[in-house]
Formats: structure tokens, sequence, C-alpha cells
């Protein structure tokens, strides 16, 4: 491993840049030692890398070659010749200009003595050079993080640290120069809100004002009396005050002198907002009223998260869920109801003891069972506390507004007594009994596991799979055939299966009772080869006759269908495995074989005594243990269960009378069959880490009853007075009902229809058994993400993308060395690169959370599967930079002085009556779950109406507002109407993109300012009785009046008038659309960039020289071209385009005419040839029409 040697300093920017190319790395990082390297190493100064060991080493000392090596390795140096050229030069610009002038400005303020001072000016001078190279663009070098930014960044971080504070305010620069340095400030909180950056530099506080920074001096100790409770309460909210007017006075200071950077920038504007919007608390429900338990006549919206797990990583799975439940969240929210999203995480109880015992293996060479059962549960503590909050730190960068305060976890004191209660209730009430069953048994976790904890593995015939604790892969997808002699003749029944070590424990063979080869058989006995055992052939309807030789082994203890064959005939059940998986209960020399070993042992044994038939390939199903990966296995154990049918009734009945409502009603189906048939849960798990459950047996001096194996529940008792246990825990636990009270039952669970049985149902049962109230009145399941070809996610297909990814970016190669560092197979991680190199081969591009969040709203249909395709989430990237420059245009527009009225004018009727048509979908599709809807009808308002048509169509207005009083009025209206669509179009928009729609709105200058809300999201959303104007006679008119300008920019591309202005002429039905043409001549003539628009009756003349087409039956449109282009020019570029096209479709219409055609080309090309020759034909059509138009003017 490399040896990094770095300064101690924390303000040494040389070694700092080292230290952030290391992270960018995407080999090891290097060993980090804070000392001066060893003389025999002959490093001349710090930073020094040295590579390898021994005499082997070689040693790379100075900033530019360890830097440049370790962003090397990390591909940060450019993709090609050209942009390692440019980076070079931005080292060299950071070092020869930026840092001489940074030390200088700074180190005197620092007292470092011996500097040569610099002017403010000078370091002005080259950060405006800085702040022009970055105006068009992101970052300094291509489109993503390289080294050039890193020592550029470096460069300055004293100066920020400590002069200048420009991304707020500051009191150190004239507000010009603050304006001037807008990218500057930009590109630098992009770059060190960077997670590299960050693991280095921590969080950076940048300087509010330049003052010299002086070594502390002893002061004499305070001896004034200390101060009273009532003085401290007093002085806290004295300090509350003045924090929350300073935010206000920043907010403002930030609007002032911090214009909108020139290019929208997802890390820019995703920066610092989430940090306030907590800090402010308004994701709490406390927000804006005295207490929760105030009424609100708007209502309560609650909802949990359904937890995810404390070892869990986000996946797009992850991130759609929270998309929609934030925008719900916010929604409620904004209309007024007091609203909780309540966070939480699950303690995972496999999972994190797998997690944990493996890093105890790892580091320590121990197990869990040599560390003792309370050390290692110290150890599991320890690990959730360093490394279980990751999750939440995910959730906060896609801008998920959760009450952080109430966040719970399944193993808090408060949670664990709720465990332990509702168990000792229910088990008082026989709800929760204790019986020996076959459960999932994972021998690697030495633990029962759930039904949802088993991947079922396909396979197609014989496989070879790994096995934990096992050398070899072990064979499955085989069904071996072999034979039992029937008692007391020389007949044999020949059976198979796919587990042949299971028949060391078979007590039985079962044939169907129709079955006429073994009716002679009945009341027969077969002999098992290897011990005296003689076992039944019973008759069974669950055999299948037509299946192998219609005869079964049965083995009750090792299979569910055996099981139920073994109860309904009374037969042994002899379970041959430990938890272990090693044999028992069976003859030598299997005992204490582990299982698959004992399957070739059979397997031979059988062969020796001429009892094998056959073995041949079978496809089947094998159960492995997701968490452990190990083969499961049916084993019988005595268990905890919830006895399920009474609750699984009244969870049934709830959705049938209307109680609870699940969405879509297409599950429906899938709810009935569940809970119609539901079957006792089992709830016991063998693990450590978890719940235990408060049961005790009762021990008793009769021999015939085992330790822990009494089956009916007599010999074990739970728990203690509900009186006791209600006064221990109210004083132990200080348990507060107030939230109990105004949030349960909550409003809606949102969550993933795979879990709708595992999950949904089982939080409806304990709610109704143990409240007797639902948890929650609806049940929203969204669809299951899918990448872009429609295939599961899975890590070995390569396609399992982390939404950080997309909102940062990655390249390709980072995409590699995630797998790298994976557990997947090498064969796997090859078969996953190669299907990331096909879908992604750029990398990701940078989206950002908004565009995240609203794809993935835009994609949520209320059906089964999402199929996500990166492509489009980079799509609506591009629609924030349409919102961003929008409003930049509009802000500009508006002017500084600008201020909106407190009612809005209804005089731009059309574009008004398109907002509240918007606000009215949005309501609607909020109301029904329908994301799409919503983002239709936002997307298309902002980028088809407000950008496409009423911002150009306005521009005119503006540009004469200074002409006349009434040019001066129209022009004030328009701004009004203006502000309009701006504000309430991003309050629209703020449930779904609540980073770029806050910056954009914290812009804006409010109609009160006095009363209106700090922040957006906690601004009302719009709603359809205050924004009442949609018209629909309006709407008609305009959606004419666009026919119209669409036709006129399509005769103006037919004939090539890409800038120059024709007259155009409209010939109408009749007066009255006439007289709406002339309304709307303004908006047409700017829209369609004509020189002029004529409104013509039926009966007046058109000019010659006209091209025509038809708008609609109402218009015709009539375009001169006469004197503004070349006729014969352009007729005799149409005449040669007229001959390709004839060769070509000749050409076409030749392969086609072939006699072998139809049977020697594929279906999918001879459509693709007839489709050609269809365009071609469109075409030529359309070359002869303006040639015949263009001869009429000639």
């Amino acid at each position: 491993m490399a040896t990094l040697y770095v300064s101690p300093h924390p303000d040494d920017f040389r070694s700092l840049l080292a230290l952030i190319a290391a992270e960018f790395g995407l080999s090891s990082r290097p060993n980090i030692v804070t000392e001066d390297p060893p003389a025999s190493l002959n490093a001349r100064s710090r930073p020094a890398l040295v590579l390898g060991t021994g005499e082997d080493c070689s040693v790379l000392s100075g900033t530019s070659a360890v830097s440049w090596y370790l962003a090397y390795q990390g591909k940060r140096t450019g993709i090609d010749v050209k942009q390692q050229s440019q980076v070079w030069q931005w080292l060299s610009f950071a070092d020869n200009e930026l840092i001489p002038v940074s030390c200088a400005v700074v180190f005197p303020l620092m007292g470092v003595i011996g500097v040569q001072q610099s002017s403010h000016a000078e370091l002005m001078r080259v950060l405006k050079v800085l702040d022009q190279a970055l105006e068009p663009r992101t970052f300094l070098v291509g489109e993503s993080i390289t080294l050039a930014d890193m020592a550029v960044a470096t460069a300055v971080l004293l100066p920020f640290k400590y002069v200048l504070h420009i991304i707020l305010f500051s009191f150190a620069l004239e507000p010009s120069d603050r304006e001037t340095l807008t990218n500057v400030t930009r590109w630098f909180t992009t770059c060190i809100n960077q997670p590299q950056f960050m693991k280095v530099l921590g969080q950076i506080t940048l300087c509010e004002k330049m003052v010299p920074v002086t070594l502390k001096t002893n002061v004499a100790e305070n001896t004034s009396p200390p101060k009273t409770e009532a003085q401290l309460r007093k002085e806290a909210k004295k300090k509350e005050k003045m924090e929350k007017f300073q935010q206000k006075k920043e907010m403002e200071a930030k609007k002032k002198t911090h214009p909108l950077p020139d290019s929208y920038s997802p890390q820019y504007v995703e920066a610092a907002w989430y940090s306030w919007w907590e800090k402010q608390g308004f994701f709490k429900p406390e927000y804006g009223r005295k207490s929760i338990s105030e009424p609100n006549p708007r209502g309560i919206f609650m909802m949990c998260i359904p937890p995810p797990n404390v070892t869990g990583s986000l996946h797009l799975g992850h991130a759609l869920t929270n998309a929609i439940q934030d925008c719900l969240t916010r929604w409620h929210r904004m209309r007024g109801e007091t609203s909780l999203w309540n966070p939480g995480c699950d303690h995972a109880g496999i999972a994190t003891q797998v997690v944990v015992e493996k890093k105890l293996m790892r580091e320590r060479g121990m197990s869990r069972h040599e560390l003792g059962r309370e050390n290692f549960i110290q150890e599991v503590w320890k690990w959730k506390n360093e490394k279980g909050d990751r999750i939440y730190h995910q959730l906060k960068k896609l801008g998920s507004s959760l009450d952080w305060d109430r966040a719970c976890f399944t193993m808090d004191s408060k949670l664990s007594y709720a465990v332990q209660e509702a168990f000792i209730r229910m088990h008082d009430e026989g709800v929760i009994y204790r019986s020996k069953r076959l459960v999932n048994w994972s021998c690697t976790l030495n633990s029962a596991i759930s039904d949802i904890e088993v991947d079922k593995k396909e396979l197609t015939g014989r496989t070879l799979l790994p096995v934990p604790g096992y050398k070899e892969k072990v064979e499955f997808g085989v069904l071996v055939s072999f034979a039992y002699k029937v008692d007391g003749s020389d007949e044999e029944v020949i059976v198979a299966t796919t587990r042949i070590e299971t028949m060391l424990g078979d007590t039985a063979v079962a044939v169907h009772p129709a079955d006429p080869r073994y009716q002679h058989l009945k009341g027969k006995m077969v002999l098992h080869p290897f011990c005296d055992r003689k076992m039944p052939i019973v008759f069974d309807d669950f055999v299948d006759m037509n299946f192998g030789t219609g005869a079964v082994k049965i083995t009750p203890a090792h299979d569910h269908n055996d099981y139920e064959v073994g109860e309904r005939h009374n037969l042994t059940f002899i379970n041959i495995l430990d938890e272990n998986g090693l044999l028992i209960n069976v003859p030598p020399p299997f005992l204490g074989m582990k299982r698959f070993e004992a399957r070739k042992a059979v397997l031979q044994s059988l062969k020796d005594r001429g009892l094998f038939k056959e073995i041949k390939d079978n496809p089947m199903v094998v159960p492995v243990c997701s968490r452990s990966k190990d083969i499961v296995e049916p084993l019988l154990k005595p268990q905890w269960y919830v006895n399920c049918t009474d609750m699984g009734k009244q969870a049934a009945d709830a959705v049938r009378d209307g109680s609870l409502k699940i969405i879509p009603d297409h599950h429906l189906k899938t709810w009935f069959n569940w809970m119609d048939n539901i079957r006792d849960w089992c709830i016991s798990r063998q693990l450590w880490w978890g719940h235990r459950i408060p049961a005790y047996f009762v021990t008793v001096s009769d021999p015939s009853v085992k330790p822990g194996e009494d089956m009916d529940g007599h010999y074990w008792v739970s728990g203690r007075s509900e009186e006791e246990a209600r006064e221990k825990a109210a004083k132990r636990f200080n348990v507060s009902t107030q939230d109990l009270n105004v949030f349960y039952p909550g409003t809606l669970l949102e969550t993933g229809h795979d879990i709708l049985f595992f999950w949904v149902a089982r939080m409806v049962m304990m709610g109704l058994k143990l409240t007797g109230k639902l948890p929650f009145k609806e049940v929203y399941l969204h669809a299951v993400v899918r990448d872009a070809h429609g295939r599961k996610m899975s890590k070995s297909l390569g396609n399992v993308i982390d939404p950080l990814d997309v909102i940062t970016g990655i390249s390709l190669e980072g995409l590699h060395a995630q797998l790298t560092d994976s557990n997947l197979d090498p064969l796997e991680v090859e078969k996953a690169k190669q299907g990331q190199k096909s879908d992604y081969p750029n990398g990701i591009p940078e989206c950002g959370t908004d565009a995240l969040r609203f794809a993935l709203c835009a994609y949520t249909s209320q059906g089964r599967d999402i199929n996500l395709d990166v492509n489009r989430i980079l799509g609506y990237r591009h629609f924030c930079n349409k919102l961003w420059n929008a409003v930049k245009f509009a802000m500009k527009t508006l002017g500084d002085n600008f201020v909106p009225l407190e009612k809005e004018s209804v005089s731009d009727r059309w574009i008004l009556s398109r907002l509240s048509a918007a606000v009215g979908l949005c309501d609607a599709g909020f109301k029904a779950y329908d994301f799409p809807g919503i983002t239709t009808a936002i997307y298309n308002f902002w980028l088809y109406e407000l950008c496409d048509v009423y911002l150009e169509s306005v521009k005119p207005v503006f540009s004469k507002a200074e002409e006349d009083s009434t040019s001066q009025r129209q022009a004030l209206v328009c701004r009004q109407t203006l502000y309009t669509c701006l504000e309430v179009g991003l309050r629209l928009l703020s449930p779904l993109m609540p980073f770029v729609t806050e910056e954009l709105y914290q812009r804006l200058p409010r109609r009160q300012p006095q009363r209106d809300p700090p922040s957006i999201c906690v601004t009302s959303y719009p709603d359809t009785e205050e924004f009442c104007w949609h018209s629909e006679e309006v709407d008609r008119d305009m959606e004419f009046i666009m026919t119209v300008v669409k036709t006129i920019r399509s005769l103006r591309a037919d004939y090539n008038l890409t800038k120059t202005r024709a007259d155009c002429y409209l010939q109408c039905i009749d007066s009255a659309t006439a007289s709406l043409v002339q309304k709307y001549s303004l908006q047409i003539q700017t829209l369609s960039y004509s020189q002029a628009i004529i409104p013509l009756t039926a009966n007046q003349p058109v000019p010659e020289g006209c091209a025509v087409a038809i708008a609609s039956d109402r218009c015709t449109v009539n375009l001169m071209l006469k004197g503004l282009i070349d006729v014969e020019k352009e007729v005799a570029k149409l005449m040669t385009k007229k001959g390709d096209l004839e060769k070509q479709m000749e050409k076409l219409r030749e392969n086609m005419a072939k006699s072998d055609y139809k049977e020697k080309v594929p279906v999918k090309v001879q459509e693709q040839d007839a489709e050609k020759l269809r365009q071609s034909q469109t075409e030529l059509e359309k070359v002869k029409e303006a040639m015949d138009n263009f001869r009429k003017m000639m």
C-alpha cells in the first residue's frame, strides 16, 4: 500500500490538495501519515507519496507530482490530451497566480510575519479572471470535477475562509465586486460540497467579516454571581429571536448581493437549503402553531416512512418511495394541514448481525459465541451508532422533509416496550402460542427466516452452486431415481428426489388412491436400505400420477408437502439435521456428516446396493437465504406463532366495508386471497440482535417434559399484571401519549406492492388487534422500478443504480469500481461491467435531486412496473435549466423596483386561464395519486405555455413600454401577470422540485413582505378557489391562434425562411374569425416571426406571389414570398432533390421486387424498407407541390 506524508496543519492547502486527490482515487487510498518522511527516503517536502516498500519503493514529492499521480488513478486528470493540457494550465494558474496573492492577503491577517502584504484589489483581479472562465461552465475542465478544480479550489480556500464571504453577504467587499464573482461563488460552493472535499475539509465555515486573527489571551475569571433559571430562559429566548432576525437579514442580503448565476447547477442550488429548512423547523408539525393538540380546521396528515434497514443503502426503489412520500407530505403541509412524516429505521436483525459478525471475524478473528451475548450486543450498538445513520444522510440528500426529532429506531426503549407489551397481551389471550412446525432454516445464521428473506433461484437443469462452508460447489437441478424393496416380496417401488440425502429421514412412500399400478400394495411396507425401518405405502390425493413413476418418497420432517401428508396419515417425523446442517438420527457412516457431503455418500451407497436407477436434469427452484446465501432447509423446530385467522378476517372486512382503501384497486384480489387464506405467522428468530421474547419456561421435575420442548404452552408463562406494566413503563420510559392521541390513526401508508402482505397486512392486523383502530385510512402502492429494458434491478446485471450517482453524476470507471468493491463473483462482475458499458457508455451525467424526483414521479403510473431510463432524468435537468433561464429573464424584465400587487390582474386572460387549468389538474392529481398527471400539467404549463408562448409574445410589449402611456399600462399589466405565473408556477412545482423552486422563489419579491412565510415549502399551495380564471372560450381562441402560428412556421420551414421575415395574409371564413385574428395579431406576428399580419375576409383578394397552407376550416395562411427568395434558384434546388428522391425510390422498389426478397430478407428489414419508401413518397409530393407554387410566381 502507498503511504502519503502530509502536514497536520488544517490550513496547509498543499497537503489538502493531495488528500482530496486521494479521495477521488478509484483504487485503495494510501496510508496517511502526518509526520515528516524518514530522511532515508530523500523526500524534499510534504506532501510526499511513497509507492511500494523496502528497496524497491519510489518517492514522489511536491504538490503537483503527488496530486497528479493520485488524481490520475481516479481518472480525474482529463479524458484526452487536450483536457490534460487544460488541467496543467489551471495547475500553473493556481501555483503562479492564485497562491502567491492569496497568501499575501491572508497571512498578515493570521499573524504570520515576514510575508509581503498584497492588496485586495490584486486578489480581486485574479478572481475576476477565474470568474470569467467559469461563466459558461460548471467545472473548469470537462463536465465533472478534475484536478484543475481541486487545485484552484484549495488555492482560494484561505481567502474564502478568512477574507471573503460572498456566499450570502460580505462586509469586506463592495457590492459591485461581489456581483462580479457570482460564478466563482457557485463553482466554489459546488466543489466544497462534494463528498470527497467534505471528507477532507469538513463543513467549511466561510468568513463573514474581514478581521485580524489574534491569539487567545488569558482573561480574568468571571466573578459575577451565577445566573438564575429565569435569566437563562430570557437570554435563550433573546438569542433565538436574534438568530431568526439574522437569518432573515441574510436571506434579504443574498437576494440583493448575490444574483442568479448565469447557468443552472444542481450542486450549487442543492448545497445549503436542506440544513436551513431543518434549522427553521419547517418539517415539524408544530411549525406555525402553539401545540399539535390545537385543533386545525384544515385537518391532520400523518404518514410513517416504511423503515429502511439500518444496514441499508439507497437504491432507486428507495428514491421512488421517498420522492412520492415527500411530494405528498409537502403538498399537505402547503395546504395548511398539521403534517408529520415520521422517519425511522429497522434494526434489521439478521442483516445487522451478519454484518457485525463478519466485521468481528475480519478484525479480531472471533465469532459471536467466543465473544458472548452481552459483549456482542454492545458491539452491534457500537456499529449502529457509528455507521447506522448513513441512510438518513442519503434521505436528506433526496430532500425528504422528515421530522428528524421524531426519528424512531426499532430497538429504542419505547419500541422495545411496545413489542414486549404486545407479546404479553396476545400470549395471555392465546393469540400467540408455541408449536413445533416446519420453518425456513438457515444453517449459516442458525436461525429461522421469513418467506420474504428466501430468494427463489430458478434452475433449468444441472447447476453447481456455491454454498457457505463448502470448498467445492454443490450440484443442484438433478432428479435422482432409486428403489425401495417391498417387504416380503421381490417387488420394488421406484421413487425420485432432488435432495437424495433426505431419504435418510423417509418414513413412507405415497401413491395416488386411483393409480391402478399400486392397488395391490395397499397395507404393504417398504424397507429402508440403511436401517431396520419399515415404511408404509400410503394412498394420498396430493400425488401426481403422471409425474415419474407415480410414487413419492415422504420425509415429513423436511418437506412442507410431506409434513401435511405425515399429519394426515399419522406418520413418524424424523429430524435428520441439526441447526448447523450436520446429520443426526441416522445410521453410520452418515451420522455427523455435513448435509451436502452426505448427498454424495448416500448416492454412492445406493449404487453399491444396486438400488440406484438414474439421474437426469430437472428444472427446479432452489430456496436461497437472501442474507447468508446458504441453501434454506425446511426444519422442524418449536417456535412461537401468531394465530392470524380472526385478525386476517378483520383486515379483509376493513377493505370490504370501505374503512381501508387500497390504491390502485387491482391489488384487492391479492389482498383478499392472502387474508381469506391466511396461515399462522411464525415470529421466532434465533438471533442475538433483536427483541427477546418475554416468555419463560417453567422447570418441573418431570423427565417427560424436556426444557423448552413443551408444545401446548402449558409450561410457558409471560409477563405480569397490566397495571404493573403500565406503571413501570411510564416511570422507566417517560412515555408520552400526546403524539399517539394526535397522530394515530395515521392518514396514509405509501409503499411498494411487493410488501403488501409481509408488511402492510401485518400492520393492519396488529393495529386492529392492539388498538381497535386501523393504523391508516389509505394504502397507496407504487410500482416496482426496473431498468430501461424492463429487467429487474440486479447487481449481477450491473443495473442497480445508487440515486446519489444520478444526482451527482459518475463516470463509467466509477461504476465499474463499485462492482469491483462489491462481493459479486468475478464472472458476475465482468457480466455486470458489460451491462454498464452498454447502458452507460459515458457514465451517468449529473442530473440533480430535483430532476431525479420529478422523473420518478412522472414515471409513476398506477401499474406494477416502471422502466426507468436515465436519459429521461437528464431531460428534466434541462427542464430545470429552462426554469432557471425563464425566471432570470423575467426578473430582468420585472426590474429592480417592481412591486407585485396584492391582487392579480386578469387582463392577460389566456395565460392566467392556463395557469388556473394547471392548478386544477395538480389539485385533482394529488387527490387521486396521479403523479404523471401532476408532472405533465406543470411541465406543459412552464415549457409550452409560459416559456414558448407567453414569454415570447410579451417581449414586444416590454420593448415598447416607454413609448406612450398606453404601452406603459400594458407593460405594467404584463409584469403583474408574469409575476403571478412565476410565483404560482413555482408553488405548484415545489413539492416535486423543492431545491430549485426554493432558490428561485427566494429571488422574487413578495406580495406581502411582512406576512408572507419565509420559505416556499410552508407557503400555501395554489387551489382552484383562489385561481378560478379558467375559461374554455379563451383557451379555444388561443388554440386556434396557435394552430395558425404553427402553420406559418411550417410554411417558413418549407421555403427555408430562417431569418427573413415575410408578410402574412390570413384569409378568414367570416368577420368573427377576422376580428379574432386582428385581436391576436401582435402575438401571431411575434410567435411566427412574421413581418406583418394582415387579416382578410373570404371575399378579399390575396396578393400574388404567396405560398398557401390551410390552418383550419376557418383560416387559410398566405405567406408572401415574392421578392424574398430567388425563385429560379429554389426551383433548381428542388429539381435536384426530386431527382435524388426518385433514384432512392427506384432502387428500393428494385430490391423489393426481387423474387427471393420476401424469403431472404428479415421481416424487420422489410418493414423498414416499406417505411422508407412511404416517407420518400411523402417527401416527393411535398417537393412537387413546392415547385408548383414557385412556378406560379415566375
